[in-house]
């Protein structure tokens, strides 16, 4: 790799760095500064106090970002490759506060053209599925881990994750659910850190940043493979009742 390449990546790390501090800093995170003489020897503060330590009163009542702050800060993002070949970026959509947020891979063709999630053939059904269980797609919150379109629909590459994933937390902290789905094993490995296989964990309830977080398969896995679609309606609606959403008319 050419040193220009080499400087390249040091930047985007950098600059992923930076945006995450930044919302470590926005959402209360206290860095303590150490004393003159441990200065000296030291630049790492002793302790670091997380949003997640603080008591359930503090977290209610703390500054709460809000996704257009993490949206304006996310800008006409270049933080990774996957800028060079996007038509528009694929924020997120739906009830800023919503129970439940659905978390996906990354846009498809009809996402980078429209500029929203989950809007082709796969997010069609995913909101049929939604209906179903009597929730409308407008009530929940849904985004995916890279907000730009892989080429090819290809799965997203470790280097383009780290740069897009610390934003994905800031939307979900900002939205404060009580469950997270994951769509698929790109969405599950993100955020379980896991190389574990969707086909064993689907269904499974896991702790996660505070909250609850089941994973399932991805509706596009589930147009190649429509028999898996009762287990993934079974995992929706094991979410959807913890998460304490109430369908229409009940």
């Amino acid at each position: 790799m050419s040193r220009n390449g080499e400087g390249g990546s040091v930047r985007e790390t950098v600059e992923a760095l930076k945006n995450y501090f930044g919302y470590l800093h926005r959402s209360g995170v206290l860095f303590p500064r150490p004393d003159s003489a441990s200065a000296a020897t030291s630049s790492v503060p002793e302790s670091v106090t997380l949003p997640h330590s603080s008591t359930p009163e503090m977290q209610e009542e703390g500054a709460r970002e809000t996704l257009d702050e993490v949206r304006s800060d996310l800008g006409e993002c270049t933080r990774c490759k996957l800028h060079k070949g996007r038509k528009k970026i694929v924020f997120g959509v739906g009830n800023p506060r919503s129970k439940i947020v659905f978390v996906g891979e990354g846009p498809g063709a009809d996402e980078d053209e429209q500029g929203f999630p989950f809007v082709g053939r796969a997010g069609q059904l995913l909101t049929r599925m939604l209906k179903a269980l009597g929730v409308r797609r407008e009530d929940v919150y849904i985004c995916n881990v890279v907000k730009c379109r892989p080429p090819n629909n290809r799965a997203p590459e470790p280097d383009e994750v780290t740069a897009c994933s610390p934003f994905l937390l800031r939307q979900i902290h900002s939205i404060r659910p009580a469950v997270v789905c994951a769509l698929g094993s790109a969405a599950m490995q993100t955020l379980l850190k896991s190389t574990g296989s969707i086909t064993k964990l689907r269904g499974q309830v896991f702790e996660w940043e505070g909250t609850k977080l089941i994973p399932t398969f991805h509706p596009a896995y589930l147009l190649r493979n429509p028999r898996s679609e009762w287990e993934a309606r079974a995992d929706l609606k094991k979410a959807l009742d913890l998460a304490g959403v109430t369908p229409l008319g009940r």
